[in-house]
């Protein structure tokens, strides 16, 4: 009776789905304007990456970390770099309905901290690390069984340390 009753109550909660965490309101700029009118954008809306479409299609990403090393520390002219150069790519995306679960995995495998939401080939969520951290314990606790499985690096483990330790 024990075992059927933890069966029954193990398959009524439903997994936490991507959609369930994501932000909804993305700013996504196109892939050919310049790294300072992206800056002054995300300055604007207090951000840390912008998405980047190309036709209307996810094509990249770019973070403060991709300014960071691409532009300034290569002493490139902010007014005349396209974020298209310096976007990081290929671009990994999910879908609403991926397991959170699966989509932290594909996250730590490919060293990224930021998700595009993307359905019906349109952009409509990003879901980052520090969403997820901020999440139930027991959520929590499934990001740490996976963070022993996978190599953590240094700039994701100190989301962890930050959120979860």
């Amino acid at each position: 009776m024990c075992e059927r009753t933890q069966t029954i109550n193990k398959h009524s909660l439903s997994p936490v789905k991507v959609a369930d965490v994501m932000i909804k309101a993305v700013i996504a700029v196109a892939s050919d304007v310049t790294v300072k009118q992206a800056v002054s954008l995300m300055n604007k809306y207090e951000i840390g990456c912008l998405v980047v479409l190309t036709k209307g299609k996810v094509d990249g990403i770019v973070t403060e970390r991709d300014i960071l090393t691409r532009v300034i520390g290569n002493s490139r002219d902010v007014d005349k770099t396209a974020i298209k150069e310096i976007m990081s790519r290929p671009i990994w995306v999910a879908n609403p309905t991926t397991e959170l679960e699966t989509a932290l995995r594909n996250m730590l495998k490919q060293k990224i901290k930021k998700l595009p939401v993307v359905q019906d080939g349109k952009l409509v969520g990003l879901v980052t690390l520090t969403d997820i951290a901020r999440l139930q314990p027991t959520l929590l606790n499934k990001f740490k069984r996976l963070l022993v499985k996978e190599e953590t690096p240094k700039r994701i483990q100190r989301v962890v340390e930050h959120y979860i330790s």
